[in-house]
């Protein structure tokens, strides 16, 4: 096995320093020796225990390795990271003794209560908030929406990385109630079904295959449903394992779309959803190839796309006169697990990365589902597992409204 050594110098260095600066101000301000001897012992072990959690081989390890390693790696920073929040306030309450000798022991102690909260929201996020489950409803109106299709239920959920469960299908469960309680019309699942092999699926197609709806199942293929995380034997074992992928989303009864359309019919009027295989970030492969899911982008169809990736919809539908697509549906992007406020990391990695989006003449929509499980740390901090119901209308110009968002 070939160990990260880069990262490891540079996680020891860093441990080192914020540690060594806590254990000098436990010190000074303790002044009680074996609190500062089991400060240290205590954070060597912790160094030796990220170490470990560095060592661990992610993409050839198996599913139970890479959740022992998710949960690791997570415990480390509930850890770490009230400790860096300590550590910036005490450098603060340190300034005072440029002009006199006491540090400002208020200061001090806000430090202490902010890392003891930080510690508290981050297992919040992990134990409580990560099973949760909430469901937002947008009412879309479009001017050139089909009569039939007025008042049309269409629920939209993504990014379910069933691995993260291991093989606990209760929260998995949860969600199939409460979108089948919504008495949706039709159901999408814009993609990343699992972590990184087909192999996570398994243990919850039964409980999947229980999401019921008059117009069906249709979902599309994320970025970690093609294999492109983990470490094959073979080109064929890659084939095989998305194959297979294929295969299981068909016995579930969903209708899996690869670069592919169908039409969904009520009386004499139809919408086409167009479904394409996903827009991959570089160094991945983008699949996509949307004028082969739908060669005619600028007939009158009233269309629908499901793309996991919400740059897709930026580089060749957002402000594209030529492409007659309404509406797109995406996720991919968490909100990167994180958000307080509407504010989230993921703005600063993603210009759409969460919510109802529009171009500069409203011509094409776009809403970005931030996902309902947890990829890589097991943990949403706001950022609520989110099911969404959006509610066609016709109306006589394109408009979007939000109504109530019900968290349950």
């Amino acid at each position: 096995m070939r160990l990260p050594i880069l990262p490891m110098i540079i996680l020891i260095a860093f441990n080192l320093l914020v540690d060594g600066y806590i254990w000098s101000v436990l010190r000074r301000v303790v002044c009680n020796r074996r609190v500062s001897k089991a400060y240290a012992v205590s954070s060597l072990l912790l160094i030796l225990y990220a170490v470990v959690i560095v060592a661990l081989p992610r993409r050839r390890g198996g599913d139970s390795l890479l959740l022992a390693d998710m949960w690791m790696l997570y415990s480390y920073f509930t850890i770490y990271v009230p400790k860096l929040v300590f550590a910036l306030f005490s450098l603060s309450a340190m300034l005072p003794m440029l002009w006199k000798r006491h540090i400002s022991r208020p200061l001090l102690l806000t430090g202490t209560v902010v890392a003891v909260l930080t510690f508290v929201v981050m297992w919040w996020g992990a134990l409580v908030n990560r099973t949760r489950c909430q469901v937002k409803e947008i009412t879309l109106c479009f001017d050139r929406l089909p009569e039939a299709f007025d008042g049309y239920r269409m629920v939209q959920f993504s990014d379910f990385h069933v691995g993260t469960y291991g093989s606990d299908t209760t929260f998995v469960s949860e969600v199939v109630n409460t979108i089948n309680g919504l008495n949706p019309d039709v159901i999408f699942f814009t993609g990343d079904i699992v972590n990184r092999r087909t192999d996570e699926l398994p243990p919850f197609t039964a409980t999947l295959s229980r999401l019921s709806a008059p117009d069906g199942v249709i979902s599309i293929l994320g970025n970690h449903d093609y294999g492109d995380y983990s470490e094959w034997p073979s080109a064929q074992a890659k084939a095989d394992n998305l194959t297979r992928m294929h295969a299981l989303q068909a016995d579930m009864g969903w209708s899996l779309l690869l670069n592919s359309s169908e039409i969904l019919k009520r009386g004499g009027d139809s919408i086409a959803v167009v479904g394409v295989e996903n827009w991959g970030d570089p160094p991945f492969s983008v699949y996509g190839d949307l004028g082969k899911a739908y060669p005619a982008l600028g007939d009158s169809v009233f269309k629908i796309l499901l793309t996991h990736n919400p740059a897709h919809w930026v580089e060749e539908v957002a402000s594209c006169d030529s492409v007659e697509i309404p509406l797109s549906l995406s996720g991919h992007t968490h909100a990167m697990q994180i958000e307080v406020g509407g504010w989230s990391p993921a703005k600063y990695r993603y210009p759409t990365w969460g919510g109802l989006y529009s171009d500069s003449d409203g011509s094409h929509m776009l809403y970005v589902n931030i996902g309902v499980g947890a990829v890589a740390l097991p943990m949403r901090i706001g950022a609520t597992p989110e099911i969404t119901l959006i509610t066609l209308r016709r109306c006589q110009a394109e408009s979007a409204t939000s109504s109530q968002t019900i968290i349950k």
